[in-house]
């Protein structure tokens, strides 16, 4: 769908993330509502080519008049977004929820991590009293902790040490039922999930979501197409799409980089490599469904339904 920049507002004291709030083109019109977490994929670009980026949503859920998200220029997307200003259109798809908050929880442990903390606000404004918050960012990049910490309990830190210290204490006097949401650069949702599993806490109560993926290491595998028994080798430096392109094999895609969802394609055999930004972590643990643009196999081997 089109919508309209009306607002762009520097959150932060250095100007580095800004606020972007896209109403829809006839006025009064509602936008489809959204679950707390969620965020849109924004084509950042007029031409062809143009990157698509995920960007979570920070306003109110419910029939909301406007989308607002927050962006930190880390990329070209990024910039181009910040660039825009009121009047200017921008192409953006219906919200998607992959980081929800759990209703049957007892009560939300929230961490974030300079730019992470866009989901971790919207959920913490949702969920009030039953979360608890624990934020660090560098000095002068900021984003929304006053909102944070009118929200819920919080705790806003501008060092690693401080952070640190305050998160292994929260990990160990949760009740039992108690959730844990973690986003930001991949080191700290690492550290976090590590420091949580050394205090007992159950991988079905840890869920994360980082806006960029690491680049690890990749390995060259079979490809083999379920539908043809057609066998397609992808090296190391190929994607499955590129790979499907190749051979002449058409599937559906848009952003390339795993956030839009477009490529999903089911798998019927193989340990999957998820690299995407789209899949839910129990969608992740069921490997019945890979983005072809971004992941890939996990061993030597892999069938698609294709």
């Amino acid at each position: 769908m089109t919508l309209r920049v009306v607002h762009s507002t520097a959150v932060t004291p250095d100007g580095a993330v800004r606020r972007i709030d896209l109403a829809p083109l006839r006025s009064g019109d509602a936008l489809p509502s959204f679950v707390p977490g969620s965020h849109v994929v924004v084509r950042c670009g007029d031409d062809a080519s143009a990157p698509y980026n995920a960007y979570s949503l920070i306003g109110p859920p419910h029939a909301p008049s406007l989308y607002s998200c927050a962006v930190l220029a880390v990329c070209a997307g990024s910039r181009w977004l910040q660039s825009r200003r009121p009047g200017d259109l921008v192409e953006v798809d219906t919200p998607r929820s992959t980081f929800a908050p759990v209703l049957r929880a007892r009560r939300h442990l929230l961490v974030a991590g300079g730019i992470g903390i866009t989901p971790i606000l919207s959920l913490a404004r949702w969920l009030g009293s039953t979360a608890e918050v624990h934020y660090v960012h560098r000095p002068e990049r900021g984003a929304f902790a006053e909102d944070v910490a009118t929200s819920c309990d919080a705790r806003i830190s501008t060092t690693r040490e401080d952070f640190t210290s305050g998160l292994a204490d929260a990990l160990t006097r949760q009740p039992l039922g108690t959730h844990l949401f973690v986003c930001g650069p991949p080191s700290l949702v690492e550290a976090t999930l590590t420091a949580a599993r050394a205090v007992g806490w159950p991988e079905s109560r840890l869920h994360t979501e980082a806006f960029i993926r690491p680049d690890t290491p990749r390995r060259s595998f079979v490809l083999e197409l379920a539908r043809s028994g057609r066998t397609l080798p992808v090296s190391a430096d190929e994607s499955v799409l590129d790979v499907l392109d190749t051979a002449a094999v058409s599937v559906d895609r848009q952003c390339r980089h795993g956030v839009c969802g477009r490529c999903r394609t089911p798998v019927l055999a193989g340990a999957v490599d998820h690299r995407d930004l789209f899949l839910s972590d129990d969608e992740r643990t069921r490997s019945d469904s890979m983005m072809v643009c971004v992941s890939r196999a996990a061993g030597d081997r892999l069938v698609v339904d294709l």
